[in-house]
């Protein structure tokens, strides 16, 4: 366990992320700067995934919407949980 001054987070793999995160929202960045957010649906062992209510975000701003987004995985430069707040 890691304390942050703003509570205890627990150490995790990316493995473990990833499982983790699986059914849950989540942004995924592209090397080309873009951004998918909507939950993540499934993964493999070469990053690719695929994503289900999901909005493009070009410069921050929304782009489109789509049901499900497939994304080959030497594209993406991270994927990160989503902020459950605005």
């Amino acid at each position: 366990r890691v304390w942050t001054g703003g509570g205890v987070v627990e150490k995790k793999t990316p493995s473990e992320f990833l499982k983790a995160v699986i059914g849950k929202p989540v942004v995924v960045r592209l090397h080309s700067g873009t951004e998918y957010r909507g939950v993540l649906a499934c993964l493999d062992g070469y990053m690719n995934i695929a994503v289900e209510n999901t909005e493009e975000y070009v410069a921050g701003e929304l782009k489109n919407s789509f049901g499900d987004a497939f994304i080959r995985g030497n594209n993406v430069l991270y994927i990160s949980a989503a902020s459950t707040h605005k």
